[in-house]
């Protein structure tokens, strides 16, 4: 995948999917004879390839098969795919839709995604790439904006997430196609920055771009990042956590604040936020709820939310921090308690919307009565305004007398 070729026999496993009918979100299959173009070395980044097709595919077992006989090829490895993901509401997991694929079927016609994560876990770390170019569901959307899209360490991943199309639209895989027009004309610079010229030309604003490529150490889980080398401010100081360390080595991971900050700084949210919420997910399955390290993800995303002017989402996660130290025995006069609800309560205070400011006053009466801080009268001035709120109208009632 990069301008150094591997010796070795690569495989370059293409996966084009989606469901037929009313149900297709993307045509998937439209990337392939632009894909089937570009020289089978390219697309491995060795001399020597094997280049695998699945066009719409409806058996997931035939699909895992294929994708285990890739995953034990001893070679490089590279996977394209391109379809639609769906949220799986028993289980909360997603689902790559085959052409059988229908909502109430989903679990049964569909291609889980721990299936894809689990084989390629196996593979030795460095020597697999995946490549996505994938339309997201709604329910599918709201969850894989939060948490990203989980395959594990040691992968590489680039690719694009979309939010579903308008109504009667279907979508098209456009960065998977510019992806393959530049290795059709010869350009084969390294893919991290040809993913950032391919996101920059498909768009659109509101994707969700990944890209992951760490190889070396182990990270909680494939999910959005920004691409290296981008310039960035320093990010505005948060509370901080020592570095992961490996359970295998000892070593200490890299640390993703820069990055995550970076994406935020450069107005990336969603994709800060994802990355943040997946190391919060690790935190939380490696040190358990209400653990230091998990608090202090849960604190860099109360941060994150006000990078990306969202005060609500802000003040609940600083809350939930707050109560998670509470809950761990930190007195209330603790400066990272106090802290945690100073920047709940100036959260708070930013909100114009007196609907949501309601919702959120009660719970941030009762958390700054606990922990009073050290400005005189915040406790009052608290108090005081949810009053004042409840003799308010609604931001849209404003909005609509005001035209």
């Amino acid at each position: 995948m990069t301008i150094n070729r591997d010796t070795a026999s690569g495989t370059a496993l293409l996966i084009a999917a989606a469901p037929a009918g009313k149900g297709c979100l993307i045509d998937a299959t439209s990337v392939l004879p632009t894909l089937a173009a570009v020289p089978p070395s390219i697309l491995t980044g060795t001399t020597a390839a094997t280049i695998v097709e699945l066009t719409d595919p409806a058996d997931p077992q035939t699909v895992l098969t294929r994708i285990r006989a890739a995953a034990a090829a001893p070679g490089p490895l590279s996977l394209y795919i391109t379809g639609q993901l769906h949220l799986d509401h028993k289980q909360r997991l997603i689902h790559l839709a085959l052409a059988r694929t229908t909502p109430t079927t989903l679990r049964y016609t569909a291609l889980p995604w721990h299936w894809l994560a689990g084989e390629l876990k196996l593979r030795r770390p460095g020597t697999t790439t995946v490549v996505t170019d994938v339309v997201a569901a709604p329910d599918a959307w709201q969850q894989l904006r939060t948490q990203g899209l989980a395959l594990g360490h040691g992968i590489r991943v680039y690719g694009r997430i979309t939010p579903p199309p308008p109504r009667r639209r279907i979508a098209e895989p456009a960065y998977l196609k510019t992806l393959a027009a530049a290795w059709r004309s010869g350009i084969n610079p390294p893919l991290a920055q040809l993913h950032e010229q391919a996101a920059a030309q498909a768009g659109p604003d509101d994707a969700l771009f990944l890209a992951v490529d760490h190889t070396t150490v182990p990270t909680p889980a494939a999910s959005a990042v920004p691409v290296p080398n981008r310039p960035h401010r320093e990010p505005a100081p948060v509370p901080t956590a020592p570095a992961p360390v490996s359970e295998s080595t000892g070593a200490a991971v890299e640390d993703p604040l820069p990055a995550i900050f970076a994406a935020a700084h450069a107005g990336r949210h969603s994709e800060a936020a994802s990355l943040a919420a997946m190391w919060e997910g690790w935190a939380l399955r490696t040190y358990g709820a209400g653990s230091v390290q998990t608090t202090h993800w849960i604190e860099v995303r109360a941060d994150l939310a006000r990078l990306a002017d969202d005060p609500a989402r802000s003040c609940e996660l600083w809350m939930a921090a707050a109560n998670a130290r509470l809950a761990r025995q930190q007195p209330p006069d603790d400066p990272a308690v106090e802290g945690a609800v100073d920047r709940a309560h100036h959260q708070w205070q930013e909100l114009r919307d007196p609907q949501k400011a309601r919702k959120l006053g009660p719970p941030l009466v009762s958390l700054r009565r606990h922990v009073p801080g050290r400005r005189p009268g915040a406790v009052e001035a608290a108090h005081r305004r949810l009053e004042l709120l409840h003799t308010m109208p609604p931001a849209e009632t404003q909005r609509t007398a005001a035209s």
